[in-house]
């Protein structure tokens, strides 16, 4: 079985690969070009992450193909619709970062709520500013999780675990994973809650968080988006930011990546991360163990 990574996978997870007797070629940071002339040679799998674009031209110029594997958890990066009419199979690795993008997840909050980006730039400018940066406690707080899956429910026991109220909608889900989420309709949640952190996919109908939905959210309240750019309108959240009615948001993820607006970057009322919800030591050795399970599996069976 001749096997493509191009996006870094953990050694280890090379290595067991290797000595599970497949062939491996790693050729990372390639042109769309240049993936399809690579996917033009000849191999039996491709490993992605989230750089690499598998879209029409490259899979169309792929040969013998059989199995995509992203390491990791959204489609968005793959053409699926193209991959499923050429009858090459897409799997992903939903379970491995979940505790990561929680973690995450809760950093943001937990850095909003005690206004630490600012302070730490504060402190680098040389001021000491100790009554600037008067917060809040997550405690007691109500906390709204839209979409209650893996990441969802990690990110509820955690908060749980502060003392906070969780409240989670979804709409796929009809009765709450969790005794102590209650399980409630959008809209409401929007009122409710102090965060509001979003773990749904990209939809194809537009933001799940736009104009009317920001509108409906607490004075005050705060939005953490680690799951995919285009969940959230960015122009409507930097609009609600200006006018305070939102006290603040954390981005993990954006419309564009890298992002090339100052505005939203330079923006005081956020925390932000360059889309690193699952890197940890952690999540990448068992992303790494996960692929390699689907790959030794999908070897046997042929």
């Amino acid at each position: 079985m001749r096997i493509l990574v191009c996006d870094s996978l953990a050694e280890s997870a090379l290595e067991r690969l290797r000595e599970a007797g497949l062939d491996v070629t790693v050729r990372t940071g390639m042109s769309p070009e240049e993936l399809a002339g690579e996917l033009g040679k000849g191999y039996d799998a491709a490993v992605v992450r989230s750089a690499t674009k598998l879209r029409r031209p490259a899979l169309e110029a792929a040969r013998g193909l059989k199995l995509i594997v992203r390491a990791g958890v959204g489609l968005d990066n793959i053409d699926v619709a193209c991959a499923q009419e050429r009858e090459i199979e897409v799997r992903n690795t939903p379970r491995a970062s979940s505790n990561s993008v929680a973690e995450l997840a809760l950093a943001h909050m937990f850095a909003l709520a005690r206004f630490l980006p600012q302070a730490t730039q504060s402190m680098r400018e040389g001021k000491w500013e100790k009554k600037a940066f008067k917060g809040i406690e997550l405690s007691g707080k109500t906390l709204g999780i839209v979409g209650i899956g893996r990441i969802g429910q990690s990110l509820a026991q955690r908060a749980l675990a502060l003392g906070m109220k969780v409240v989670a909608a979804d709409k796929y889900v009809h009765a709450s994973p969790m005794e102590d989420v209650e399980l409630v309709r959008f809209d409401d949640l929007l009122n409710v809650s102090d965060f509001v952190s979003i773990h749904v996919p990209v939809d194809p109908e537009g933001p799940v968080i736009g104009v009317r939905e920001l509108a409906s959210m607490k004075q005050g309240a705060f939005l953490i988006n680690c799951a995919r750019g285009g969940v959230v309108d960015e122009k409507a959240l930097l609009d609600a930011l200006d006018s305070g009615h939102l006290a603040g948001a954390g981005l993990d993820v954006f419309e564009t990546e890298p992002p090339q607006d100052m505005a939203l970057l330079g923006h005081a009322k956020l925390s932000l991360t360059p889309h690193i919800g699952a890197q940890t030591a952690e999540a990448q050795a068992r992303v790494g163990d996960e692929v390699v399970d689907i790959l030794i599996e999908k070897a046997r069976g042929a």
